[in-house]
């Protein structure tokens, strides 16, 4: 056996086990030139479908709605964005190249495997929760993306669930790594009877940062009113626009400091002061209606990253976009009013470093979590764990057997693994 790397494999079946989804990856990125398609295999048992067919499709929702508030038929849902395919019986017109994991896992299935093919849109939405309440049931608000397999006569006729596999999957943005000017803001105040103006200038270290970075935003005051400024309030403000029927935005503060150090600055005087701010959602988890990149069910995430806009794009086709913003103020105190500046700036993942070649699938990093979804189960290739594997000596393929883990899961979330 090889000690090479592996390659891991998302693997769930339908209830009835007669069809498998297998999935190289749950997590698919938008370069903004394109993104990443949504491709592996389905296996069937012939006998049970017999003259009936297999569809898949991939659905993009937006719910903004408990499922438990879905009355006389009515659901707090809008469809973004489907592809759907026949999948068996093949249709020719529909054959094309296939992928390396697609080559590998049909030798590994045999002829009763049939492979799919979906290639998503790039102004297509990125998957964004809502976060929600405490006690909270069903699934959250939020642009949400699911693969389906079902088993029917026709793709529009509803499937029986013991026929069905439903996976959740997301589709995620790493913005552009382009040079962009440092930003900065400056601003005045004038009061009465006041010779000169309270001026304030605030400068951010640059205009990209990526999850569980810190900001440092540059502070300076030079006060040249005959007010005193009492202190300094500097947050992180994320900016959710619903983009629905018509636009809701939904302001959160996700990091803060207030400060008296260096205050109060009185007539004549100036302050010169950098505060450092970390956004995190480990310290926003009670905060309900947060945008979060979508979540899959027991894994955890992070804050939503910054929406990138393109031109060409409507608005409501986006579903949520998300921005952020460092906001400053200065507080006089009485009726002196308060002096506020915001820069705008863009928060989202690095790209990732490691490639692999062209020529083989990129693969998902399995955690912990990832691992108690029901059926939810992996197949691992090329590994030299033999203990719980069996392999094909032609290939050289491990099939890892997880179905210990399924103990694990919850009754009834089988939805939305």
């Amino acid at each position: 056996m090889t000690g090479g790397a592996s390659l891991q494999v998302f693997k769930k079946s339908s209830p009835n086990g007669k069809i498998t989804v297998y999935l190289g990856k749950r997590d698919f990125l938008d370069h903004l030139s394109h993104t990443d398609p949504v491709d592996g295999v389905i296996l069937i048992d012939p006998d049970y479908v017999q003259n009936q067919k297999v569809y898949a499709h991939v659905l993009a929702a937006f719910r903004y709605g408990r499922e438990d508030l879905d009355v006389l038929g009515l659901t707090f849902r809008k469809d973004l964005y489907l592809a759907s395919a026949q999948i068996y019986p093949q249709e020719p017109s529909e054959k094309r190249p296939l992928s390396r994991l697609q080559e590998r896992l049909l030798k590994k299935l045999g002829e009763n495997a049939y492979p799919f093919y979906f290639e998503l849109p790039p102004q297509s939405p990125a998957s964004v929760t809502l976060q929600p309440a405490p006690g909270d049931t069903g699934k959250p608000c939020g642009v949400d993306y699911e693969l389906k397999a079902y088993i029917g006569p026709n793709p529009d006729e509803k499937p029986h669930k013991k026929d069905t596999v439903r996976l959740a999957i997301r589709k995620l943005y790493y913005a552009p790594e382009v040079s962009k000017e440092q930003p900065y803001m400056e601003t005045s105040k004038d009061f009465v009877m006041s010779p000169a103006k309270l001026h304030l200038e605030v400068t951010l270290d640059k205009e990209m940062y990526y999850h569980g970075e810190s900001i440092a935003v540059n502070v300076q005051i030079t006060n040249n009113s005959n007010k005193s400024v009492k202190r300094i309030k500097v947050a992180v403000v994320q900016v959710a626009d619903i983009c629905l029927f018509s636009t809701a935005k939904y302001k959160c503060t996700v990091a803060e400091i207030e400060s008296e150090e260096g205050f109060p600055v009185g007539p004549g005087f100036t302050l010169a002061k950098v505060y450092y701010l970390t956004p995190l959602l480990a310290h926003n988890k009670d905060k309900r209606g947060l945008a979060l990149d979508g979540k899959l069910k027991h894994e955890d995430t992070n804050l939503a990253s910054s929406t990138v806009l393109m031109e060409s794009v409507q608005k409501e086709n986006l579903g949520i976009i998300v921005q952020y913003r460092v906001k400053v103020k200065l507080i006089l105190g009485g009726f002196s009013g308060d002096l506020v500046a915001e820069l705008p700036f863009t928060l989202t993942h690095p790209k990732p470093k490691d490639s692999p070649p062209p020529s083989r699938p990129i693969t998902a990093k399995v955690t912990d979590a990832s691992r108690d979804f029901i059926d939810a189960n992996l197949i691992q290739l090329d590994t030299n764990d033999d203990k719980r594997c069996y392999a094909d000596q032609d290939d050289d393929i491990i099939f890892e057997d997880f179905a210990r883990l399924r103990l694990k899961g919850i009754e009834g979330d089988d939805a939305d693994a």
